[in-house]
C-alpha cells in the first residue's frame, strides 16, 4: 500500500490502520509542515519525494494494489495567497501519481477530496449531486482532482474513489501556525489560558468529523465492490455544529474579532457513504473534544 501525505495528520492515522491490518505501507512525503515523531509508524518504510517529480515516484507505485493520496499544499486561505505554488503540487503532482498509478497496473486509487468544493451553497444538507462551488484555488483544485480521477478510471481502467471530507479533528492535529485549524488553535489558546478568538459572530456552522472515521473510511473505500468508477462521496457526520457552541465544549473565555469570507454553513448528507461504503460516524463531537481535552491536560 502506498500513502501520499502520510506524514500528515489524517495521513498518519491511516498508515497506522493499514500497519494494523498487517499491510506493507509505503509513504511518500515531503514532510514541509515539519516531521512530527507521533505521525511516524516504525513498521512503515518513508520516502521524503515531491509529488510533482514523475520520474521518483514510478518505482513507489510499483507493486502497490492501492494508493492513498492525501499529499497536498492544505488550507483555503494558503492557497489564496500562493495559488501558482499550490497548483503546481495539488493539480500536477495528482496527475503525475495517477499516470504513474495507472501505469503500475494499481487497483485502485482513493483520492482525499474536500468538503471545500461545495462553496457557499443555499440549502443543507451537502449531497454529492450538488453542482460545485468552489471559491478559492485549494476547492477548485480537489474539484479538478475528482474529475481527473473519474476521467482516468473511464480512459485507463484504474479505479478510483473520492472522499469529501468535512472539517476533521482529533489526535495529531496542529494547533499552530496561521493557518491552524479552529479545533486545534482553540485548545491551545484554552492550554495556554488565552482568549480564543472566534471570526465573526460565531453562527457559522462546520460538520466535524474524528479523524479514525476518516482512516476507517479510506480502508472500506480501498476494498469496496461497489465504488471504483470516480465516485465522490461525502465523509461527514450529518450533523451542523455552530462556532460559539465548539468554543463552549472547550471552555474558556471567548472574544470576537472580525469575519473572513468563508461558507456560513456546512453540513454533511452521508447516506452515499453508507450505502457504497457500509461506513457510519462512530465518535460524536462531545466524544472526541472531551478526549483531546483530556490528552491536552485541560
Amino acid at each position: 500500500m502506498l500513502v501520499t501525505g502520510g506524514g500528515g495528520f489524517i495521513g498518519s492515522h491511516i498508515v497506522d490502520a493499514l500497519v494494523e491490518r498487517g499491510d506493507d505501507v509505503h509513504v511518500v512525503d515531503t514532510f514541509c509542515s515539519g516531521r512530527f515523531e507521533n505521525r511516524i509508524n516504525s513498521r512503515a518504510t518513508y520516502h521524503e519525494v515531491d509529488i510533482r517529480s514523475f520520474e521518483a515516484l514510478v518505482p513507489l507505485v510499483q507493486g502497490a494494489q492501492c494508493v492513498f493520496h492525501l499529499a497536498a499544499l492544505p488550507r483555503v486561505q494558503y492557497s489564496i495567497e500562493n495559488p501558482i505554488e499550490t497548483f503546481s503540487v495539488n493539480v500536477d503532482g495528482t496527475v503525475n501519481l495517477l499516470k504513474a498509478a495507472s501505469d503500475a497496473g494499481v487497483r485502485r486509487f482513493v483520492f482525499s477530496s474536500s468538503a471545500a468544493v461545495y462553496g457557499d451553497q443555499p440549502t443543507m444538507p451537502l449531497s454529492e449531486d450538488m453542482p460545485l462551488a468552489p471559491k478559492s484555488p485549494y476547492a477548485l483544485h480537489k474539484a479538478i482532482g475528482e474529475n481527473t480521477c473519474k476521467l482516468w478510471s473511464e480512459l485507463y481502467g484504474l479505479e478510483t474513489v473520492a472522499l469529501r471530507y468535512f472539517n476533521v479533528y482529533g489526535p495529531r492535529l496542529d494547533p499552530n501556525g496561521a493557518y491552524a485549524l479552529a479545533i486545534g488553535k482553540f485548545l491551545r489558546l484554552r492550554k495556554e489560558g488565552e482568549m480564543i478568538e472566534i471570526w465573526g459572530d460565531g453562527t457559522n456552522t462546520r460538520d466535524y468529523v474524528h479523524v479514525s472515521d476518516v482512516a476507517r473510511a479510506n480502508l472500506l473505500a480501498a476494498t469496496s465492490q461497489k465504488v471504483g468508477k470516480g465516485e465522490a462521496i461525502n465523509i461527514g457526520t450529518g450533523r451542523e455544529t455552530d462556532v460559539n457552541a465548539l468554543a463552549s465544549l472547550i471552555g474558556g473565555e471567548v472574544t470576537h474579532v472580525e469575519a473572513r469570507v468563508e461558507p456560513g454553513r456546512a453540513q454533511a448528507d452521508n447516506r452515499k457513504a453508507h450505502e457504497l461504503l457500509e461506513w457510519e460516524p462512530s465518535r460524536m463531537l462531545e466524544e472526541g473534544i472531551a478526549a483531546l481535552k483530556t490528552e491536552w491536560g485541560i
